[in-house]
């Protein structure tokens, strides 16, 4: 179906009814190139579940899609965005304790300073200053809002990062500095597969945001392996490809052309 171009005004107006409101540089775009920021709009409005833009068979919360966004916005480096999706999640009730743990998931791909990005895009929605976005009313929500995602099953304790969990084998690494192996195996495990009562964020769907982490960065091979783990736990293709879709705004069309590859080769 051919789409109609719409003026610049209009496109704001609609942006800003469906998403909530529209940064100021996507301003200057819709006047300049309004019928680029129409389609990366509807793009991204289906993958991060904007009013207006959703389909009725999609299976994953726009909460657990707004996680996986904002971990992968920080991970990219871009403080600009995230803290206005940190305010989105603030909006649909998701609490600090939980943004966090999204960032947990991908700290073993991208690297624990993640976690502190992300804590330093918390401090920036609650800053008064900055400008993108709306707080919900009240303030920073105290009580999560309970979405999908938090019923997804566990992995079990028995699952460890014995070498194979996430960065291909650490063999050659044990055997030069056995203690660092350790150290690190430990990290993993603690972020990807153990699980206790202050979680909320089961093991099967952090796995869900690291493999979206590792597709965005090419690795195909390792994602296999999370994705198997996923779809054992009893997790299906769909909710990974969708998983992996909420950071295509941010990383493009090769990580999806990586998750396929990944899933083919399962």
């Amino acid at each position: 179906m051919k789409e109609e171009p719409r003026s610049g005004a209009a496109l704001i107006d609609q942006l800003v009814s469906e998403r909530g409101d529209i940064f100021r540089e996507f301003e200057l775009l819709a006047f300049e190139r309004p019928r680029t920021l129409q389609f990366m709009h509807q793009c991204a409005g289906y993958v991060h579940h904007y009013a207006g833009q959703t389909a009725d068979d999609q299976v994953l919360s726009p909460q657990f899609r707004e996680l996986i966004a904002t971990a992968q916005l920080v991970a990219r480096r871009d403080h600009n965005f995230a803290p206005n999706h940190v305010r989105r999640l603030y909006r649909m009730g998701v609490t600090d304790c939980v943004i966090i743990e999204a960032a947990e998931a991908v700290a073993p791909v991208e690297g624990w300073s993640t976690i502190g990005g992300v804590c330093r895009a918390i401090e920036t929605a609650n800053d008064s200053s900055y400008p993108a976005g709306e707080m919900p009313e009240g303030g920073r929500p105290r009580d999560l809002v309970p979405f999908a995602e938090m019923g997804l099953p566990d992995l079990g304790r028995d699952h460890r990062a014995d070498g194979t969990a996430l960065l291909g084998t650490w063999s050659k690494v044990a055997e030069l500095d056995a203690e660092l192996a350790r150290r690190f195996e430990t990290f993993v495990a603690h972020c990807l597969f153990w699980s206790d009562e202050e979680r909320v964020l089961p093991s099967t769907a952090r796995q869900l945001i690291a493999i979206a982490a590792l597709c965005a960065r090419g690795l195909a091979e390792l994602a296999r392996q999370h994705m198997r783990l996923a779809l054992d736990a009893g997790a299906d293709e769909r909710q990974i490809l969708e998983a992996v879709s909420a950071v295509l705004p941010m990383t493009g069309s090769a990580t999806m052309v990586v998750a396929i590859e990944a899933l083919r080769s399962r």
